[in-house]
């Protein structure tokens, strides 16, 4: 019987188990406590006198840090214990909600969001998933890990409005601090994991292969340009809501919690369309439901249609999910994380430019970052279904 019942109701029977599991409530708790605040951070950085540019340019530092780290960490994943390089990710990040906290002017947070940006786990936590899930439900396995994250915004954003508007943003990311450091105590209850020795030799046999790399760079290609144009709008959104629309951040909150509720029910349907149909198909729908979406975004302010979008923007979440499952899948045991931190970079680095830009954009013209996204959607849709990215192709021989 399962230690954790309540859960084996909600997720497929036989997905996850033991450590998977307590990898699930520590993602849900740390993000409740991310929730609180990651929705209206913008709206507080414009409150510290920052532009939407200045915003923009928080936001790429942030994702600068994230792609300095990644690759540090998967080679960190590969030779060290991979659940000790997890709990020293999420070290970094508890004290950044009282740095937040503190600050008087946006100036003041740049520290913050390049410790926010360290992505040292992230590689690991991919790397220790893989390696456990089974190999029949590896792209599900991934999102429903994901969906533990999104599982945890669905409530917290409103919420998280509703203090701010309340009792204030100092309190809101105390309460952060705290759900931070739990959910980092949790992660002290799964099992170790080290690379062993035969997957070592397996790894050197499989890495020989020319092959191999270039089957990793096409798909980390192919997702550095998605989560560019998805970076160039996704940091607009609340402030297209405060600005054009005028809503409240309470109203931002709500729809921020839909948006996650989206995220966890796309989790489990796009998870079982990548085991079955192809990883790289249930990317494509994710991607032009978010086009759809951010369409629906400009095109009305009515509360109960950016409700819907909301709900289907959610999909949009699932394409960095759905980008580890791609690379992980098809990498050796041993040099996992490595490769997983490449294909993490690569997408970082893309992402990092594009908040900036965007914001730049917005200045001119709100409208325009939506566009460009949903004129190049359906480009990226049309390359991701075409014969190199077919399942077949990524088939490790």
């Amino acid at each position: 019987m399962s230690r954790i019942p309540i859960l084996s109701s909600l997720l497929p029977l036989g997905t996850l188990n033991r450590d998977l599991k307590l990898i699930f409530v520590s993602n849900f708790i740390g993000a409740f406590g991310d929730g609180l605040f990651i929705y209206v951070l913008p709206l507080y950085l414009r409150g510290l006198e920052a532009t939407s540019a200045d915003v923009g340019a928080l936001y790429s530092i942030l994702t600068l840090s994230t792609a300095l780290t990644i690759i540090p960490g998967g080679f960190m994943a590969d030779r060290f214990d991979r659940k000790k390089v997890m709990i020293l990710g999420w070290m970094v990040w508890v004290p950044i909600p009282l740095a937040f906290s503190a600050a008087t002017h946006w100036t003041q947070l740049f520290p913050a969001m390049s410790l926010y940006g360290v992505f040292l786990s992230g590689p690991a936590t991919s790397a220790y998933v893989v390696t456990l899930a089974r190999k029949d439900r590896v792209t599900l396995t991934y999102t429903m890990l994901g969906a533990s994250w999104w599982f945890g915004y669905i409530f917290s954003p409103g919420l998280g409005g509703y203090l701010a508007a309340v009792v204030g943003m100092r309190t809101v990311f105390f309460l952060s601090f705290i759900l931070y450091g739990v959910a980092t105590g949790v992660l002290f209850l799964i099992r170790s994991q080290r690379v062993e020795k035969s997957a070592k030799q397996d790894a050197e046999k499989l890495g020989s292969k020319p092959s191999h790399a270039e089957k990793i760079v096409l798909l980390s290609l192919f997702f550095a340009f998605v989560f560019f144009f998805l970076s160039l709008v996704r940091p607009l959104v609340v402030q297209f809501f405060q600005d054009v629309y005028r809503l409240d951040s309470s109203y931002i909150g709500v729809l921020g919690s839909i948006g996650f509720l989206g995220s966890a029910l796309f989790s489990i349907g796009l998870g079982k369309i990548g085991d079955k149909r192809g990883k790289m198909i249930a990317a494509t729908i994710a991607l032009l439901i978010g086009a759809f979406s951010f369409g629906l975004f400009v095109a009305s302010d009515n509360i109960f249609v950016l409700s819907f979008a909301s709900l289907l923007n959610g999909a949009s979440y699932m394409l960095w999910s759905l980008m580890g499952a791609s690379v992980a899948s098809i990498t050796p045991e041993a040099t996992r994380g490595r490769w997983i931190s490449m294909a993490q970079m690569s997408a970082t680095i893309a992402a990092s430019i594009a908040p900036f830009i965007g914001g730049v954009l917005y200045e001119y013209s709100p409208y325009v970052p939506f566009y460009i996204f949903i004129g190049v959607s359906p480009l990226l849709s049309l390359i991701a279904l075409a014969k190199p990215f077919k399942e077949r192709t990524f088939e490790v021989k």
